[in-house]
C-alpha cells in the first residue's frame, strides 16, 4: 500500500469515527434535550425530571464519554498505521 493509500486510509477512518461520535452526541444532546423531552419527563430520578436532567448534565456527561472514546478509538487507529506515540525517535 503506498503511503499516500495509508493517508488516505487513515484519515477516512479519522472522520468515520468523528461523524458517528458527533452523531451520537447530537442525538444526546439536541434530540433527549429538545424533541424528546416531554417523552423524557414522564420519568423522575432524584425528583428531577428526566428531560431536564438531560438537558442540564446528561449530554455534558456524554460529551466527555465521547471524548473517552474518541480517544481509545485514536490510538488504536494511530497504532494500526504505525503512528502512534512508540513509534516516534
Amino acid at each position: 500500500m503506498a503511503a499516500n493509500d495509508k493517508r488516505r486510509s487513515y484519515w477516512r477512518k479519522n472522520l468515520q469515527y468523528l461523524g458517528i461520535l458527533l452523531s451520537a452526541w447530537f442525538i444526546v444532546s439536541f434530540g433527549c434535550s429538545i424533541l424528546f423531552v416531554d417523552f423524557l419527563d414522564r420519568i423522575k430520578i432524584g425528583g428531577f425530571r428526566l428531560g431536564f436532567w438531560v438537558a442540564q448534565q446528561g449530554s455534558i456527561y456524554v460529551f466527555v464519554v465521547l471524548i473517552f472514546i474518541y480517544v481509545y478509538l485514536m490510538n488504536r487507529l494511530d497504532k494500526k498505521h504505525g503512528v502512534d506515540e512508540s513509534n516516534r525517535e
